[in-house]
């Protein structure tokens, strides 16, 4: 979700197009998860094939593990990959192969919301600062590197009539889509900074902000160790800084990833988060049900 509105319930992001239930990133994932009414938005991974186009992946490699066992039955770096051969690249043992962007935003309806989360340049061997809000000398390098890759991913997004929201943990990819295009809704991902998030939120003026589901204050997960934020055990600490609140007093959704569980989901809703990224469908139907 892209702005803060206080709802009485959260949205229903679909991560990677509900991993938990259909092969990730893929055509056949998100066109399911769009069929459900409970969806309010579909969350996808981009990241560049070897000639630059925008494909639709997580990992850095092909083979990277999922369960004990790879990804796709094709090896090697995403971004040294010829297209074609992505295209042939099975996901986790099903026909599904590793789509280009513009191909899975024609197949999915214009009424469901796309998080395109940007993970990587065709720059090589480049430290791109994951999850650091980055020095003022640093931000005009940064947002030149991404910035030929973000050309090419508005450009995709551009033909689709739906809402698009843009996050990133590279402070460099938001800069970059401030530049290209300023008209998108931007979001920092946050891992183990919530200042540095916050921060970054500001510097740029997003519409939201992602945390993971450990920083929000009041709910079970607050404080465990998960997504950078490390935890104290039994009788861990509630994160310092309460940046649902901080968020929301500075006009900000909070989409919260990434939750396995009703309870998780049922947790989050009650603290008033804006948006839920989640595994499974269905996880807020025993709030909707009443029990």
């Amino acid at each position: 979700m892209s702005e803060s509105d206080s709802p009485s319930a959260p949205g229903v992001i679909a991560h990677r197009g509900y991993a938990g239930v259909s092969p990730e990133n893929t055509i056949a994932a998100a066109v399911a998860a769009a069929e459900y009414d409970e969806t309010a938005m579909l969350e996808i991974d981009v990241r560049p094939a070897a000639c630059g186009t925008p494909v639709v992946f997580h990992d850095e490699r092909l083979e990277g593990p999922r369960d004990g066992r790879p990804i796709t039955d094709a090896e090697g770096p995403v971004r040294e990959t010829a297209l074609e051969d992505l295209r042939a690249a099975r996901v986790l043992g099903t026909g599904e192969t590793v789509p280009p962007l513009a191909e899975l935003l024609e197949a999915v309806p214009e009424t469901v919301g796309v998080n395109v989360e940007l993970k990587g340049t065709d720059v090589p061997d480049l430290d791109l600062r994951f999850g650091e809000a980055l020095a003022a000398d640093d931000v005009d390098e940064r947002r030149a590197v991404w910035e030929p890759f973000v050309e090419r991913v508005v450009a995709d997004c551009d033909a689709f009539g739906g809402e698009i929201l843009f996050s990133s943990f590279y402070e460099g990819a938001i800069a970059a889509v401030r530049e290209v295009g300023p008209a998108y809704a931007a979001a920092p991902l946050v891992w183990g900074d919530l200042e540095g998030g916050l921060e970054i939120a500001r510097r740029y003026d997003c519409e939201a902000i992602h945390p993971p589901r450990n920083a929000i204050r009041g709910v079970p997960m607050a404080g465990e160790a998960y997504a950078g934020l490390s935890g104290n055990g039994p009788e861990c600490e509630e994160p310092e800084v309460d940046a649902l609140e901080v968020a929301h007093d500075e006009g900000r959704a909070v989409n919260v990833w990434t939750v396995e569980n009703w309870n998780q989901f049922d947790a989050l809703a009650d603290a008033g988060v804006d948006g839920i990224v989640a595994d499974y469908p269905g996880l807020g139907s025993v709030r909707s049900n009443g029990g």
